[in-house]
Formats: structure tokens, C-alpha cells, sequence
């Protein structure tokens, strides 16, 4: 489906920015407006790293879900997934049962037009601040089969949630997954008191797309994560775990900030 498909999509306004077709276009896609394009340039100019640091994160991903099959894992369950293009876990686990969720309605309508009929993928609405109560209905319960052991993942969203909602959105997974179960994650962090007028501003067009922006040390983030453990890699940063080069991550990318972004596979053990 190209964006002139998805722009029939009842509800979906092509004038309005979206979180998730802006982060489409940045990753290369073919799902966005002209809207989504002008706001993802903007914040292309405001922090250029943006689209480095976007695509690794979604090659950490790709790198987390190899693994994660290669452990014998046929469920994956996804936290606020965005657009489930062909590079998403699907396409990475053939093999597997997906639930991909997220809360904005109209980016889970965009989403069930990409996946079509796929049996073994399933698009959800989900607040992840409600996760515990979304992985306990009957109809979750069936796609998964009744498997609690599987495979969880949240990339890139606990910058959009508060120290509490985190700390909720960690132990809500703990608590329902079985031992065994593994869970997926990155963290982004900046050096503390550091910021520049153009980073304000970026935060600043998350906002206006309605999400909250809150940045954490790599301390906080752990904590954060309760009674998870660490699998045998631990957390390291994002271009170590998909294998990336000494130096592939420059001054440049850091953006006077110090910016760093982490990735992690933890375990309920």
C-alpha cells in the first residue's frame, strides 16, 4: 500500500504530521504525506543524526528478532510498533506468531491495511501504560495461543513515558510473561545538562505531535526495568549489538549532547 492507498484510509487527515509516518520517512519508507516529509526534514535540520540514529535502532530490532527466533521463540509481542513495514518483525520472524500494537487509531488502521489477511500477524490497540490489562484479554490470550513464554519487545519508546509509567510498563511484562520469556529494549541518553537551542526545538515537534519526551541516565533506565535481567550480551550501545565498526558513531552524531542510545535483551529467569 503506497501513500496514495493510505490516504483512503477513513479518518487519516495526509495534512497532519503523524509520529509514525514521520518516522516511516525517515527510515526510508513510502508510507507518508507531504506533511510528514516537510516535519520529518525539519527535524532532519534541526538534529541531522536523527536518521542514523533511527536506522539503527530499527537494524537493533531486525538484530533482536533473528535472535530471538534462532532461541526457538514462535511469539513476539510488540509495544507501540508504528507502521509494520516490510522491514519489521514479521519479515525478520517467518516463522512466528506477531502481535504488533500501538495506541493511535489511525496508525493502527494504516497498519491492518499493510498487513492484509496474514493469519499469523495481528495489529492491536494498546496503551502501553495499560499493558498488563491488554495482555490478559481473551483475544490476546487466543492469537498467542496461550503462550506466556515469548518473546516482548519495546524499541524506542521509553523516552515517550514518565519514570512511573516506565516502571508500570516493565513490571506489568514481568508479571505476566512466563520464566523464560525474553524482552527486547533500547534506551536513549544525553550527557545531564547539556542541551542546545536546536535539540529544544526537537523535543519540542514531538510535542506538537501530542508525545511526551523524557530523556533518563543509563542507571535510571536499569532500574527502571525492575526485576528483568540481563541476558548474557547485557546492555550495550546500539551500533555494538547490530555489529557496526569502532568510529561508526561520530562527535558529529552525538549533536554537542552526547547523545547515546543502548539496546538490550533481558530475561525472566
Amino acid at each position: 500500500m503506497d501513500s496514495n492507498e493510505l490516504a483512503r484510509v477513513p479518518g487519516i487527515n495526509p495534512n497532519v504530521p503523524d509520529a509514525s509516518r514521520v518516522y516511516d520517512y525517515i527510515l526510508g519508507g513510502t508510507h507518508n504525506f507531504e506533511a510528514d516529509r516537510q516535519a520529518a526534514e525539519f527535524m532532519l535540520s534541526l538534529v541531522p543524526s536523527t536518521r542514523k540514529w533511527l536506522r539503527m535502532l530499527r537494524a537493533c530490532l531486525q538484530t533482536a528478532a533473528q535472535r530471538m527466533a534462532a532461541d526457538g521463540f514462535k511469539h513476539w509481542v510488540d509495544f507501540a510498533s508504528g507502521l509494520p513495514t516490510a522491514d519489521h518483525v514479521h519479515s525478520v520472524m517467518p516463522d512466528a506468531r506477531v502481535l504488533y500494537s500501538d495506541i493511535n487509531p489511525l496508525t493502527i488502521d494504516s497498519a491492518r491495511h499493510l498487513l492484509g489477511d496474514d493469519p499469523r500477524v495481528k495489529y492491536m490497540e494498546c496503551d502501553v501504560r495499560g499493558a498488563g490489562e491488554f495482555l490478559r484479554r481473551p483475544d490476546v490470550e487466543t492469537f498467542l495461543q496461550g503462550q506466556r513464554k515469548v518473546a516482548l519487545g519495546a524499541n524506542a519508546i521509553t523516552v515517550f513515558l514518565s519514570a512511573e509509567e516506565n516502571r508500570k510498563f516493565f513490571r506489568d511484562l514481568y508479571d505476566w510473561a512466563a520464566p523464560g520469556s525474553k524482552l527486547f529494549t533500547t534506551f536513549e541518553t544525553k550527557e545531564a545538562g547539556l542541551t542546545t537551542p536546536k535539540w529544544e526545538q526537537f523535543v519540542g515537534m514531538f510535542q506538537k505531535m501530542g508525545e511526551a519526551f523524557h530523556l533518563y541516565s543509563l542507571p535510571e533506565y536499569l532500574d527502571l526495568c525492575g526485576p528483568w535481567a540481563q541476558d548474557r550480551m547485557g546492555v550495550v550501545p546500539v551500533s555494538e549489538f547490530i555489529g557496526l565498526p569502532p568510529g561508526h558513531i561520530t562527535e558529529e552524531d552525538r549533536e554537542e549532547i552526547g547523545i547515546e542510545f543502548y539496546a538490550v535483551i533481558l530475561e525472566k529467569r
